[in-house]
């Protein structure tokens, strides 16, 4: 996952939506006690510094070190570079002892996990029986008629030969992820629950957002620019006055507690 985010990493801190009050507020309603929580692949701490604002402690862990360099420092955030698969010996030294964590969260990145070896180091660290996993990711934005008419056909045929297989899990809003935890209280389903998450965007960021991809690049270092002069003025035309608009992205959450497990 890291290196696919080591040469935009500024980018992706600039140009990446943060999320709705309304996500943290029903994953917080889940968890009994807000003592610690672990925000895992946080990158550049989207998600952290939310849960920050609910959760007495944050564990925040990535790969990629250039990602963490533009991190939000917050006084009850400890960021926390992490091999791409940890021991569990390095679990218990770099992120917490078993059963102590209330809430395992991870926000657009758990299609580049290895799933079986990263649930079970959830299972090992979260408080149990009524301990939390709450993974989310978000959809491609959408603006207008105008402008998402130019991005779905840029989407589909111009970048999608260079995002990696991963990211069908994403396409597919999570529905088929791996997941295997039981509901969470007043729920008879893991999700996904759909959010949206707005953004206020000038044309400039919207295209900052698009070079924030792993698959942009991806295409860069084989020779190819996604956003050539002709895409680009496609994105003016459709785009009209250089004003602000409103990119509302979905957003899906899959959520669910340890059990006894």
């Amino acid at each position: 996952m890291a290196k696919h985010f080591v040469k935009q990493a500024k980018q992706y801190a600039d140009t990446r939506p943060s999320y709705p009050p309304q996500l943290f507020q029903f994953i917080a309603s889940k968890t009994p006690s807000h003592h610690l929580a672990w925000d895992v692949g946080t990158g550049s701490g989207q998600a952290a510094k939310s849960i920050a604002a609910i959760y007495k402690n944050v564990i925040a862990t990535d790969a990629s070190e250039k990602q963490l360099e533009f991190a939000a420092k917050l006084p009850n955030v400890t960021y926390q570079h992490t091999p791409s698969t940890m021991s569990m010996t390095e679990l218990e030294q770099k992120v917490a002892p078993q059963g102590t964590i209330d809430l395992v969260t991870i926000a657009q990145a758990l299609h580049w996990f290895d799933h079986p070896t990263f649930y079970k180091q959830v299972k090992w660290v979260l408080k149990k029986p009524h301990g939390v996993i709450a993974a989310w990711c978000y959809n491609v934005p959408r603006l207008s008629y105008e402008v998402d008419k130019v991005f779905d056909k840029f989407y589909k045929n111009d970048s999608g030969p260079y995002w990696d297989p991963a990211r069908k899990l994403v396409d597919d809003n999570y529905r088929n992820i791996d997941f295997p935890f039981q509901p969470v209280d007043g729920v008879d389903h893991t999700g996904p629950f759909e959010f949206v998450s707005e953004v206020v965007m000038d044309l400039e960021h919207y295209l900052g957002y698009i070079r924030s991809w792993s698959a942009y690049q991806t295409a860069k270092e084989k020779g190819v620019e996604l956003l050539g002069e002709e895409l680009v003025g496609k994105f003016k035309v459709a785009w009209g006055e250089n004003e602000p608009k409103v990119a509302k992205f979905p957003l899906y959450l899959r959520i669910g507690r340890v059990g006894d497990a």
